[in-house]
């Protein structure tokens, strides 16, 4: 047997597991449209804080807002923390905020020392807030207007510490989409968010977009001072979370919280620098190894279908079947236009670059800089280690 054709053999098998793994994993996960919402009849409401850290988001932060004010939930508080935005984020902030006495602004004006910008923004709102549950979104956050109330509605029922929910994607863009499929695709089948549930489980899930959970959990967890320096804030408390101990749960909801991620591909490459290997928790030795399992996962089955034949060929084919397959499964999941499905045989080699160009880029600087802040390779490694 020769090594084309064992590699064609091993890929196949990690391949069809994972993706067994992803429907089944997918089917299971509760869809936050079957969640009843809680009713005042029911119990007394607690009280909820949302915390909402906006930088520099003049653009889109109404909009967002607006949508959270007009949340059917009643016992509720909205936190806006304006973090040293030079547009006209603060301005609009407090326009809305003089015609709503749910909604309260804070301004920050200046950064501690070894503190990421939004860690310590949503550390500032959370220290202001006086709900019973913290809910931690984004600036350009929508969300429908029962949404809280059915998230709170299921926490209370299944004895839930913490949850988060799967967003919908509204970026334009054919290329764009299938990129976000594609990264969100490795990222579902690589955190495995529907083990989280599970307490003998290690699997562990937090979305920026929306991390809802008790106070007195966030309180024993000491907040954010645990990763205050690590960029991917909203997973690495989903895991500080679940390895603490508290139930954790992540919803399907799609039809609930939607956010238009990046405008353009150009952007979302940008965007990604800062934090693309904090998987790796900055460590360049494990670079390769990265890159060599996105290379033949994801790009070799594509040049095996054409260059290859026999059964070797066949079986680069059921791999590339299986990979459309997920595709479209995604796109349905996600409702977003199936001609993306294409653009994942692309977009493999952008992530590629991706993680080329933030290996250049992190080494260069001796760190990452985010909103015009340095922040060192030292200071970065100090955090909770893998992502994993």
């Amino acid at each position: 047997m020769d090594f084309v054709l064992v590699l064609a053999l091993s890929v196949f098998i990690i391949v069809f597991l994972s993706t067994v793994d992803l429907g089944i994993g997918v089917l299971r996960m509760t869809k936050l449209g079957n969640v009843q919402p809680i009713q005042d009849q029911d119990e007394v409401l607690p009280s909820v804080s949302i915390i909402v850290p906006a930088c520099n988001e003049g653009a889109k932060i109404e909009s967002a807002i607006l949508t959270l004010l007009q949340q059917d939930y009643q016992n509720l508080e909205i936190i806006a923390v304006n973090d040293r935005s030079t547009d006209n984020t603060g301005a609009i902030l407090e326009r809305l905020g003089q015609k709503s006495n749910k909604l309260k602004v804070l301004h920050l004006h200046n950064l501690p020392q070894g503190w990421m910008g939004k860690n310590h923004a949503l550390k500032f709102g959370a220290d202001h807030a006086t709900g019973e549950y913290l809910l931690f979104t984004d600036g350009d956050i929508h969300m429908e207007k029962s949404t809280i109330s059915r998230a709170i509605g299921h926490m209370r029922r299944q004895q839930i510490d913490h949850i988060s929910l799967i967003f919908k994607n509204s970026s334009p863009g054919i290329l764009l989409n299938s990129l976000i499929l594609d990264a969100g695709t490795g990222l579902l089948q690589s955190f495995r968010p529907w083990r989280a549930i599970k307490e003998s489980s290690r699997n562990f899930m937090g979305v920026g977009g929306f991390n809802l959970l008790k106070k007195s959990v966030y309180s024993s967890i000491g907040g954010f001072e645990r990763i205050k320096m690590h960029p991917v804030d909203d997973m690495m408390l989903g895991k500080v979370i679940k390895r603490s101990g508290f139930r954790q749960e992540c919803l399907l909801g799609t039809d609930f919280v939607q956010v238009p991620w990046y405008e353009n591909v150009g952007q979302m490459i940008a965007g990604l620098m800062k934090n693309i290997l904090a998987v790796v928790n900055y460590r360049f030795f494990l670079v390769p190894p990265l890159l060599l399992i996105l290379f033949i996962l994801n790009i070799v089955p594509f040049w095996g279908l054409m260059l290859c034949d026999g059964k070797t060929q066949i079986i680069f084919g059921l791999i590339v079947l299986m990979k459309m397959a997920t595709s479209y499964n995604g796109t349905r999941l996600l409702r977003i236009s199936a001609w993306c499905i294409p653009g994942t045989v692309v977009s493999p080699y952008i992530l590629f670059y991706m993680v080329l160009k933030a290996t250049w880029l992190n080494a260069r600087d001796n760190g990452i800089y985010w909103r015009g802040t340095h922040y060192s390779l030292a200071d970065l490694r100090k955090n909770d280690p893998l992502l994993f």
